[in-house]
């Protein structure tokens, strides 16, 4: 496995892979991995001839510099799980190698950017946007591999993709869970072991409601049934609770395809931010 912290050095080798016709695979993450990272790589490898990971904890993605000061980072611990993973090439860089001198560019996704995520964080879309095109740029991979748990960041990649005209392909993959449902994140770091026993209401909220839902429950009803279980929780507050159509993740009141609809969720626990989401269709 190679590591490299310069983009040219970067570069370098990944036209050495090109020249043999090999195809790229590209997990873009911001460290503190786990084994639903693993799994994108896992993923990769089966897809892909070289395997290749960014660990960069982008600051123009944060609205709030507390959550960009507190995100775990751990770095020696990072790489040896690539390793062991299999992975190829890992890129490290600094912030100043990835935004040398102004970094003033905006992106608009329109109404998915105003949305949920949007909503709640303004501005993370476009810094997410501005991040994953620069990578895109830098590797010019093959194809690249996103986690389900940042379903609406998915779309925003996927709109990327689309009208830019990247020639990748996007793989979207499954949320890898602990035992009591919770999503794999690298913010599970700062809670305790009692906070993400607790935080397991969060995907039993989403199973029941989607059971709710395919049963014939009004989505009005499931809504006010969810807002009602963290009400009677004492450390869980609800930000949000919505049943969208994945095209635009806009709340709707009745379901037109299971396909493309998407029950999302964001909580807070111990002063950490979790989102979950479950597809309709799941």
């Amino acid at each position: 496995m190679n590591t490299f912290k310069k983009i040219e050095e970067l570069r370098a080798e990944l036209l050495k892979y090109r020249l043999e016709n090999k195809k790229i695979g590209l997990v873009p993450t911001m460290g503190a991995l786990h084994h639903g990272h693993i799994s994108l790589v896992e993923q990769a490898k089966e897809k892909s001839d070289v395997v290749a990971v960014s660990i960069f904890v982008n600051p123009t993605q944060f609205n709030n510099p507390e959550d960009l000061e507190k995100y775990p980072r751990n770095i020696e611990r990072d790489l040896d799980l690539l390793k062991k993973a299999g992975c190829d090439i890992v890129f490290t860089p600094e912030v100043t190698e990835m935004y040398a001198g102004s970094h003033d560019l905006k992106i608009s996704f329109g109404v998915l950017e105003n949305s949920l995520e949007g909503k709640f964080r303004p501005g993370h879309f476009s810094g997410v946007g501005q991040i994953v095109s620069k990578l895109f740029n830098i590797f010019q991979p093959d194809s690249a591999f996103f986690g389900q748990k940042d379903l609406q960041q998915f779309f925003i990649i996927k709109k990327l993709i689309d009208q830019l005209c990247f020639p990748i392909e996007l793989h979207m993959i499954p949320t890898k869970r602990e035992d009591n449902g919770l999503a794999m994140s690298s913010r599970n770091e700062r809670l305790t072991q009692e906070e993400k026993l607790e935080a397991g209401l969060i995907y039993q909220t989403l199973k029941q409601s989607a059971e709710a839902i395919l049963e014939g429950t009004s989505i009005h009803h499931v809504i006010e049934q969810a807002n009602e279980l963290f009400e009677k929780n004492e450390r869980l507050t609800l930000e949000y609770f919505e049943v969208v159509e994945t095209e635009n993740f806009t709340g709707i009141s009745t379901v037109s395809d299971p396909k493309t609809t998407a029950l999302c969720i964001a909580a807070e626990i111990g002063k950490v931010r979790l989102i979950d989401n479950l597809l309709l269709n799941y």
